[in-house]
């Protein structure tokens, strides 16, 4: 299954043809893909028979104790204690402090040049220095986040990155941690240093395990769909002139992006027992690739999938998964969309594709976005 294939070409051939089968990989031995809407939906809602433990094999070597690998009462308790901190008032109160003026530190540098690659310039580094300033470490080392993280989401299929990147992570965070632990404050971090399960405050290894997984997530996934979102905008120049003179269909974009093309492109959950998936047994104990984006483009549920189109009937997509691990952040990750994508229309006016550059292409296989997004825009102070 190469990287350089079209993903969205073998995911309709295989909702089409073979919507579960088994392939023999080069990481993690055998594994079952699940290719269409109705089955990914049911397998994500069965968290009985579809058990996220998996995730300990694949990733835990890179990230150790992660609440994306607990089931049941655990996966609960852990969950609750991160919950809290994205609840409303916080995004609120984010939007103010950390979203729009790390948008506009980055935007003041670009915006007097008239032209730029979005994707370096922007998309790359703002989710970084805000989930930075959400977990309460230094804004200012956002570049080297956002390069820990993308390392550490490779995961097993590149150890020899993804641990040493996980390590360097984890020794940037521990005098961080231990401060917390002494001097606690306003910030992620310390609601995590500081919270109690059955009386007993978390250990090093549930600690680092979350700050482990809250910033790759935080800070790649995010920024890969803001990236989507422009390259849909601007490669649809009628669509984006409507969304220019009226903002209120922002919220459409974004979730039309979300399903058209997420920045995670597929999920892991192993069988606790013999299931049978449209029309095959998978055998228990066998690792199931839930395809999200071949879900979010099945034609049985959605009309010309592979169109972006923000004028289509609205309904439920697995961007964000859905069941009791539906993403934490998909609130934090809308919100910075929204506001993202504000801030570009208000600073860079007149953006179009750089006609010197060749049109962006969405690329990836476990996780999508343009690599590169050059734009002109007229010049300003």
């Amino acid at each position: 299954m190469s990287m350089e294939l079209d993903a969205h070409a073998w995911w309709t051939q295989a909702r089409a043809d073979q919507p579960v089968f088994s392939y023999e990989g080069d990481v993690g031995g055998e594994n079952w893909f699940v290719h269409r809407y109705a089955d990914a939906e049911r397998i994500l809602r069965d968290a009985e028979r579809f058990s996220s433990r998996v995730n300990a094999d694949t990733m835990g070597p890179v990230m150790g104790m992660m609440l994306v690998a607990m089931d049941g009462a655990e996966h609960r308790q852990y969950r609750d204690l991160v919950a809290r901190a994205f609840r409303a008032s916080a995004l609120e109160r984010w939007e103010h402090d950390l979203i729009r003026p790390s948008l506009d530190r980055l935007l003041d540098a670009i915006a007097p040049l008239g032209k730029a690659d979005l994707v370096a310039e922007l998309t790359a580094r703002f989710p970084a220095q805000v989930i930075a300033g959400v977990l309460g470490v230094p804004v200012e080392d956002h570049d080297r986040f956002h390069a820990w993280a993308e390392a550490i989401n490779l995961g097993p299929t590149d150890y020899e990155r993804s641990i040493p990147a996980s390590q360097a992570l984890t020794e940037y965070l521990r005098p961080i941690v231990e401060d917390r632990r002494a001097n606690p404050r306003d910030d992620l971090i310390s609601d995590i240093v500081t919270a109690e399960i059955d009386g007993v405050r978390l250990d090093d290894d549930h600690v680092f395990g979350f700050l482990r997984l809250l910033l790759p997530a935080g800070a790649e996934t995010t920024y890969r769909l803001f990236g989507n979102c422009l390259a849909a905008l601007l490669t649809h120049p009628d669509v984006f002139a409507r969304v220019l003179a009226d903002r209120s269909l922002l919220p459409t974009v974004i979730e039309e992006t979300l399903r058209w093309e997420s920045s995670v492109a597929m999920v892991n959950r192993e069988t606790t027992c013999p299931v049978e998936v449209a029309g095959t047994t998978i055998p228990e104990g066998k690792s199931v690739v839930i395809v999200t984006s071949s879900a979010n483009h099945d034609e049985e549920r959605f009309a010309d999938p592979g169109e972006w189109d923000i004028d289509r009937a609205p309904a439920p997509h697995l961007a964000f998964g859905t069941g009791r691990h539906q993403c934490l952040g998909m609130h934090l990750a809308r919100l910075e969309l929204r506001v993202g994508l504000n801030a570009v229309f208000d600073r860079l006016p007149d953006l179009r594709l750089d006609p010197d550059y060749p049109p962006p292409v969405i690329t990836g296989f476990a996780f999508r976005s343009p690599e590169e997004l050059h734009v002109r825009f007229t010049a300003s102070q």
